[in-house]
């Protein structure tokens, strides 16, 4: 099983690759994700060329079941954030795992 990259790791990525300090790397890393959280905020979809989509979608109210109690419950309608993979990224992940079969 692969590891999984954690928000630390890109920032040691970053000061390792740019010369920045690590609190420097920091804050860049923490000034991207707001940006990104705040536009999802405002209602608005965030597209990043090359990589993929976040893209808000509403969903509507549905019935549910809770599965301890197996009672009806209503699920409330609400909004959430998909991410939607560019082409050239699934072409790259997909491309990775060809090469690196084991």
């Amino acid at each position: 099983m692969a590891d999984t990259l954690v928000k630390a790791d890109l920032v040691n990525y970053l000061a390792q690759v740019t010369g920045f300090s690590k609190s420097e790397s920091q804050n860049f890393i923490d000034s991207f994700f707001s940006i990104i959280v705040s536009s999802l905020e405002k209602g608005n979809h965030v597209k990043i060329s090359g990589f993929g989509n976040f893209i808000l979608r509403d969903k509507a109210s549905r019935p549910g079941r809770n599965p301890k109690t197996k009672e009806e419950v209503l699920i409330s309608e609400r909004r959430v954030v998909t991410f939607g993979q560019t082409k050239k990224l699934m072409e790259r992940v997909e491309n990775y795992v060809r090469t690196h079969d084991d």
